[in-house]
């Protein structure tokens, strides 16, 4: 779950009785009698509360302190490191989570390694040439109809994006109109098995209305259908949170929370809560100083929550230092890529070693 804007970590997990957050923040700090408490001295943001069955059950772990050397404060220039683990200036144009399929799926299996959600453009985390990732903009305007136009060799453009684009070279979207008409029989074996899985009767569990709502409705559908794909991406934007935050944040992160919270809870009664694990994570956290238009500018590290299997402790890494800053933010303590080395090796099975580049120590996440 990609949170895009920068999400404001410092008021989602709140040091909510240190002075010089109050003192950073005197509009924008979170009253204590408001938080959620997580321990002596942090707690969570009111608009979490859905969350709480989750991290009573040892479902969910905050990852405090995620970054990376020398942070880049544009929003698509940092995206582009979180997704390719690699400089912006020197990176490459296929994401980590494309190279790990590359090397663990290839080109075989019936069903598609990852599959992205939504209007926006393909994630570059997912692309890599040798592996096509179809990306579907809703579950419910799926057709199969198109699919079978694809197979006949008929072409469509990609879906439009209500973002500019990164740049000149960034992907295209793949719906999955392109995806069959661009790729192999096992693209259109693929295509199928979403099709079959779509068309089958099982339970259809509540989700909140809301577009993170319905995105991760339709990831659940499929899970609990079968497919054997591997990642299912999903966005919710609007973090960019300069003005008016208390509101606008308040908003976005119950919608997050309510949704997360209804995807575990579907996956947990359908039986597969053991094998799903959500990661959420956005391009950079927020300034510890509020602005003077009552919101946050752009900042550096921030936190990353996984959500789903057992984990033994609810919080790690460093807790904000903000009497130690770097140049107004908070200081990493965790590298990003410490974190996907950790799902790589420790969730997916998969070596890392050429996928991911330089020392970055794996993480005890896991019970």
């Amino acid at each position: 779950i990609q949170l895009s804007g920068g999400n404001d970590g410092l008021n989602t997990i709140i040091p909510h009785r240190d002075e010089d957050y109050r003192k950073a923040r005197p509009k924008l700090a979170i009253p204590t009698s408001d938080v959620i408490p997580l321990n002596e001295s942090l707690g969570a943001h009111p608009a979490l509360r859905p969350l709480d069955r989750l991290w009573d059950a040892q479902r969910f772990t905050i990852i405090q302190g995620v970054g990376y050397e020398k942070p880049n404060r544009s929003h698509f220039e940092s995206m582009d490191i979180w997704h390719t683990c690699s400089s912006y200036r020197n990176r490459s144009r296929a994401g980590w989570l494309g190279r790990m399929f590359a090397e663990s799926h290839g080109s075989s299996g019936a069903d598609a390694p990852g599959i992205h959600l939504g209007s926006e453009p393909l994630p570059l985390a997912l692309v890599e040439k040798s592996v096509p990732v179809p990306s579907i903009g809703s579950i419910d305007q799926f057709r199969w109809k198109s699919v079978r136009s694809a197979s006949r060799g008929l072409m469509a453009p990609g879906s439009q994006s209500k973002e500019e684009p990164r740049d000149k070279a960034s992907p295209a979207p793949e719906d999955l109109l392109g995806f069959v008409s661009s790729s192999t029989q096992a693209a259109i074996d693929a295509s199928e098995r979403i099709e079959s899985a779509l068309g089958q009767n099982h339970p259809d569990f509540p989700f909140p209305d809301t577009p993170l709502g319905q995105k991760l409705r339709a990831v659940a559908r499929l899970i609990l259908a079968g497919l054997q794909t591997s990642v299912y991406y999903v966005t919710l934007d609007g973090f960019d949170t300069h003005a008016n935050q208390l509101t606008v944040h308040a908003g976005l992160l119950r919608q997050w929370s309510e949704a997360l919270s209804a995807f575990h809870e579907a996956i947990i009664q359908g039986g597969q809560s053991d094998r799903v694990l959500a990661l959420t994570f956005s391009e950079f956290g927020r300034r510890v100083a509020e602005n003077a238009s009552q919101g946050t500018d752009h900042g550096a590290a921030a936190p990353v929550y996984l959500s789903g299997p057992n984990f033994p402790k609810l919080l790690s890494g460093e807790a904000p230092n903000l009497t130690n800053l770097d140049n107004g933010d908070i200081r990493y303590c965790v590298d990003f890529r410490s974190v996907y080395r950790t799902l790589m090796e420790e969730w997916f099975g998969v070596a890392s070693g050429g996928i991911i580049q330089g020392d970055f120590p794996k993480l005890a996440l896991f019970s």
